[in-house]
């Protein structure tokens, strides 16, 4: 994590958002998405193929076990037809992916456990997501803003969208909107950044992209109110008041928190405080 040269490996990550640099790459933000060397690589959606390779992209190092992953993928069957579908499926993926990877499988299976080969090149998006959400995170911890802004920049891009929600399960689930929250979080902080540098412009555009994923988030509302100030909007800063009104109360039927609405009476009697 502390690693100046890891650092610096995901500085220079625009190779890193698209998958290239990777000799196979698995995207799960967003539309799911299977790179070799750079290219698409056909995968039927919703088939067991991509339901194989969004599991093991979101498992622990470790893995899966073969059990669990023959009742995920094969709930209905006998466990030798599911056996015998689970090797097939592995075989195909090494058909297409080997050579990429210099001969290697891109599935490892090792005492029991099923994961990806990812010390032969099999790179995934939510690895590289999480990896920069928690070098920002220590960036910022150690004072250092400008840099934990530039990571946080990068990690957001490779947020294509909430995480493949592969079979339902709730564990998924809980996944999808943990990385949701992260992403949410680095948005903010691109936005307070941005304020504090004076580019008024970029946080606007930073909370409206937060807004975006949540429409319900008060404290990007309250950002973005404060640029329609800093920016001399303010009509259009009291008129957002009564947007974030109307959509807390069509989701909520609640009202704004007291921090927004305090805000709110700023702009409206003391607007050169906020």
């Amino acid at each position: 994590m502390q690693s100046d040269q890891v650092w610096a490996l995901e500085r220079g990550a625009g190779g890193v958002v698209d998958g290239n640099g990777h000799p196979v790459w698995l995207g799960l933000l967003g539309a799911f998405r299977l790179l070799r060397c750079g290219e698409p690589v056909a995968v039927r959606s919703g088939g067991k193929t991509q339901a194989l390779l969004a599991s093991l992209g979101t498992a622990t190092r470790q893995g899966i076990p073969r059990e669990a992953l023959l009742r995920r993928l094969w709930p209905e069957s006998e466990v030798s037809l599911a056996s015998n579908a689970l090797n097939n499926v592995v075989h195909a993926l090494r058909r297409s992916l080997s050579e990429a990877l210099g001969g290697a499988s891109p599935v490892v299976h090792n005492a029991g456990f099923y994961r990806l080969n990812q010390e032969a090149g099999v790179a995934v998006d939510v690895d590289h997501f999480k990896r920069l959400a928690a070098q920002s995170e220590w960036l910022a911890r150690t004072g250092d803003m400008l840099a934990s802004a530039e990571v946080a920049e990068q990690a957001v891009q490779l947020y294509r969208g909430d995480l493949n929600n592969h079979g339902g399960t709730t564990q998924a689930i809980f996944e999808r909107d943990r990385l949701r929250a992260i992403c949410l979080g680095l948005f903010m902080r691109l936005a307070d950044a941005a304020f504090e540098r004076g580019e008024f412009e970029t946080c606007a555009s930073f909370a409206l992209r937060l807004l975006a994923h949540d429409p319900c988030r008060e404290d990007a509302h309250r950002m973005l109110m404060r640029c329609h100030v800093r920016r001399g909007e303010r009509a259009q800063a009291l008129r957002h008041y009564q947007t974030v009104k109307a959509i807390l109360r069509a989701e909520f039927d609640a009202e704004p928190e007291p921090a927004t609405t305090e805000l709110y009476e700023r702009v409206r009697l003391q607007p050169a405080t906020v």
